[in-house]
């Protein structure tokens, strides 16, 4: 298969590593010393079972839409930061509305695919989440990454509310699995993707608080239990689009990320990096929620004005 991958970040450029090496074509897009990097010495994956180097077909956006066409690819994956997906789809309408090719967000949060399938349509978009894998970029071209890094995937926002090919999504579940991606296929892709935002809105934010890996996160007498308020003001936020989760949820996935092994997460690094944060993408989308069903999310929003106070947002 032909797989267009915007972002090549330390998700977005492991799986592409495992694409690559399973032998699909696979443009990924960058920028800056990282694209450079890219294509003067390669791409360098290193993981505890898994490692590649070689040479790769990396752009920018503007010479992605000057050389190719998005009918040549068999999918696009969105991986990059959850504030970005608005603005690479306002820059690449035009492109993207010459073709029917679907699109998989394997982003933070639960309000991409809602922009891309308003754009879109819900037929073309792919929901997506990357679970139990840390990537980041230690240095341009060289990606570090760890864990399972599994993929569940299914048709927006669940398999009875949309035409999507459940062929081609089992053709492509069986795909990434034969490239040693360990993928699902859901028939409610929005209630997994409200899941994953129970260990987001945990351990993210409160570890570019406290700088710590969410296995001294989880296991701080404190910190542990501020970790599992949060996920229980996730779960209350969710009802505002119609999803239930409950206590066993919130149960399964604080018992995951305890056990997990110890990451940083990406919000840490970002802050190690002086990058923004995906603050608004996760507090802020629980904050929302909440407030729309006037319910309180207390430790969420304490958190969150702790950080924008010492990053000097507000």
């Amino acid at each position: 298969m032909r797989f267009l991958m915007i972002g090549a970040g330390g998700i977005g450029a492991y799986y592409a590593a495992r694409l690559l090496e399973a032998g699909h074509d696979v443009t990924l897009t960058a920028r800056g010393t990282h694209l450079a990097a890219l294509q003067q010495n390669g791409l360098k994956v290193v993981h505890p079972e898994f490692s590649f180097q070689g040479a790769v077909d990396a752009l920018d956006h503007q010479h992605l839409q000057q050389q190719y066409q998005a009918d040549q690819f068999d999918l696009i994956i969105i991986t990059l930061k959850a504030g970005a997906t608005q603005s690479i789809l306002t820059e690449l309408k035009d492109w993207l509305a010459t073709a029917d090719c679907p699109v998989l967000s394997l982003q933070n949060g639960v309000d991409n695919e809602p922009q891309i399938a308003a754009d879109l349509g819900n037929d073309r978009t792919v929901g997506g989440l990357a679970v139990r894998i840390g990537g980041h970029i230690i240095e341009p071209g060289v990606i570090e990454a760890k864990g399972p890094a599994q993929v569940v995937m299914g048709a927006w926002p669940n398999a009875k509310a949309t035409a999507t090919s459940n062929g081609f999504l089992q053709s492509l579940t069986e795909t990434f699995n034969a490239a040693q991606i360990p993928t699902t296929l859901s028939d409610d892709i929005q209630y997994q993707l409200w899941r994953k935002l129970l260990i987001n809105n945990g351990v993210n934010p409160l570890s570019a608080l406290t700088w710590l890996d969410t296995q001294k996160l989880t296991h701080h007498p404190a910190y542990g239990k501020a970790v599992y308020r949060m996920m229980e003001e996730t779960a209350l936020a969710a009802k505002a689009d119609g999803v239930a989760l409950s206590k066993t949820d919130v149960d399964e996935m604080f018992e995951l990320i305890s056990t997990f092994d110890a990451i940083k997460t990406s919000m840490l690094v970002d802050r190690e990096k002086g990058r923004p944060l995906e603050l608004d993408d996760i507090c802020g989308a629980v904050l929302r929620r909440c407030d729309a069903q006037g319910e309180a999310a207390p430790t969420t929003e304490l958190v969150q004005a702790l950080l924008e106070q010492e990053l000097g947002q507000k």
